[in-house]
Parts: structure tokens; sequence; C-alpha cells
């Protein structure tokens, strides 16, 4: 741990995914104050703070071990605003300042926590509508026969299924993301990626 007691925290919610967005701006911070931070890492949702690199993460803050926490984007600590709030009267009591850096959110500041606690019910309201919409689309998939319940094609000779670069489109330009079409059409996303180019 270095004397500087600085932490940088990454999540991304699964393993098809990775911090290549995030670690580069972090580093660049951390040599901008020329830090040697700890790093932390969790795949993981961020619906539950149960996560092995978050709970490590918090006994070192505990411990007084941190003392400035940074991340990318608020959301990556967590997707829940009363989770989050929770962690922002967390830090401050151990006396711990959060930046995040896509953010411009620096807890220290009473603008800063104001802001904090408003990006918290983004993050959560944004969970809340991917989960509408994925619900959304599933539930069109189904009633097209493209879903079975359980991720997987409802069968490969369903003359139904012949639609899927179809709904593919049609649910992209109602603003649904490429993995919950691939979701709901029961297909990878590069299958999606495919329907979509052609």
């Amino acid at each position: 741990m270095s004397e500087n007691h600085t932490a940088l925290y990454l999540r991304v919610s699964s393993e098809s995914q990775d911090v290549k967005s995030q670690l580069p701006d972090l580093k660049r911070w951390a040599k901008a104050f020329d830090v040697e931070p700890e790093i932390y890492q969790d795949t993981a949702s961020g619906k539950s703070m149960d996560r092995p690199e978050w709970k490590r993460l918090e006994d070192d803050i505990r411990t007084g071990k941190i003392r400035t926490l940074v991340v990318w984007r608020i959301d990556r600590l967590g997707r829940t605003a009363s989770g989050l709030t929770a962690l922002f009267d967390d830090l401050k009591r151990y006396g711990v300042n959060l930046i995040s850096l896509k953010d411009g959110v620096d807890l220290s500041t009473p603008a800063g926590t104001m802001m904090a606690n408003v990006l918290a019910s983004v993050a959560q309201f944004e969970r809340e509508v991917r989960a509408e919409r994925q619900a959304a689309g599933i539930a069109l998939a189904k009633e097209n026969g493209v879903y079975d319940g359980f991720g997987r094609k409802a069968g490969s000779l369903n003359k139904k299924n012949m639609r899927k670069p179809q709904r593919a489109v049609e649910l992209k330009n109602k603003g649904f993301k490429v993995t919950e079409i691939a979701e709901a059409l029961g297909v990878s996303r590069p299958t999606v990626y495919a329907y979509l180019k052609n």
C-alpha cells in the first residue's frame, strides 16, 4: 500500500466487458497527482455491494489505509441510490474523499456531495430503465416465438426465427441496446451486430 493512501476502484458487470475505458484515465490521474495507488477491480453487478474486491477496499477504508478513493464514474461504485448514499455517508465518517473523474465529483465539497447524490439517483434510474427495456424486449420476442424463457432460441426450424434480423433492427430503432436485443432474440451479440450490419 502506498503512503499516499489512494485507491482506484474499477468495476465491470460481466466477463465479456473489460476496464480498458476506465484504467487509462485513472492511471493518468494518479500520475498527475504523483501517487502510487492501490487498485481494486471487480467483475460484478452494480446492484449489490457484495463484491470481493469491494469488500477488501472497505476493510482498508475502515482500518485507515485509504484516504482518497478515485473512480472513473459514480456508477462504477454501484447502481442503487440507497446503497450509494449510504456509501457516501460512510466515506465521510471515515474521512475518505471520493473523486469521480468523468462526473467531476469531489466529495470534500458541499457541491460535490450534492452532485454525488444526484448521480446516485441517476445511476439507479438508468438501471431501472435498462431492466424495463430488457423485459419489454423479452416479452416482444416471446410474442414472436423467438425466446423460450431460458435465453435460447425457441427452435431453429421455427419460421418466425427467420424474422430475427428484422426484429433486431426494430428493437435497435426503439432504443434497445445490443446486449438486450441479443438476450431477447436468444442469439449472441456478434450475431446481433451482423443482423444490424446487413
